[in-house]
């Protein structure tokens, strides 16, 4: 068992394409990705030598991170982009990692990406929040980099108004996450249809990389739940339950 507790331990190779990401993101990066499991392979991607990329160069050591120096031959060939694919594959079939960190904000890792998950392993993509829908949904899940900058204190109004949360000025109707809920619910096994909210939160991060609670105007799945008006919720023996409010003359399961 201890053996099978090892081998399922996340190891991941974090693979940069510095061409297309600002160095500014390097610490956020770093941090989340310890959070997440052991990083043992750190490639970067460019023309580091470059002027362009000297703030990459500049936090090399800061992250132990192994330079793969890549000068563009001809006009539109990208041998960087190039590169890093040959590496994602060998490190895929050398077996001792299991899941990628992707860190660009290029849609043409899109197909690398779709072939990773294929294969077994976990992808998880690191770009701007202009990056193209395609490659967000290959992954995983997709995480904004500029989520994981350090956030800068500004003074509080004397009047303090109602909370913001971010992507909320225009929040989508509770309403619109009622099917996504659902099809997280139906797909954990439950004799009585009663589901957990951890796992719902785990299902829907699998099913719908970009879903984010802040775009329905909340902070926590559970208000975004009670919000809905569509789900029964037991919070009477631990943590939150919930399962789909019946229909009209419908019994719910026992």
């Amino acid at each position: 068992m201890k053996a099978e507790r090892q081998q399922r331990s996340p190891r991941f190779a974090i693979l940069i394409d510095a061409e297309n990401v600002s160095s500014k993101f390097a610490d956020g990066l770093f941090k989340k990705i310890a959070q997440m499991g052991d990083a043992p392979v750190r490639l970067i991607y460019g023309n580091l030598s470059g002027p362009n990329l000297k703030g990459w160069a500049s936090v090399l050591p800061d992250h132990s991170l192994e330079r793969r120096d890549q000068i563009r031959a001809a006009k539109g060939k990208n041998s960087a982009d190039m590169a890093l694919v040959i590496d994602a594959m060998d490190l895929l079939h050398d077996g001792r990692i299991n899941g990628f960190c992707l860190v660009s904000s290029d849609s043409d890792f899109t197909n690398l990406a779709a072939r990773l998950r294929r294969e077994g392993a976990s992808v998880y993509g690191f770009g701007e929040k202009k990056t193209p829908d395609c490659f967000q949904r290959a992954c995983d899940r997709f995480i904004s980099l500029e989520g994981l900058l350090p956030k800068t204190s500004e003074p509080k109004p004397i009047a303090v108004p109602p909370p913001i949360l971010p992507n909320s000025k225009n929040p989508k109707p509770p309403s619109a996450a009622i099917p996504i809920l659902n099809k997280a619910i139906s797909q954990i096994e439950s004799e009585d249809g009663w589901a957990l909210l951890g796992p719902v939160g785990q299902q829907i991060s699998k099913l719908f990389s970009d879903f984010d609670v802040r775009s329905y105007g909340f902070g926590k799945l559970s208000s975004l739940v009670r919000k809905t008006g569509a789900f029964e919720i037991d919070e009477n023996n631990g943590p939150m339950r919930i399962r789909t409010r019946p229909r009209a003359g419908r019994k719910p399961a026992s």
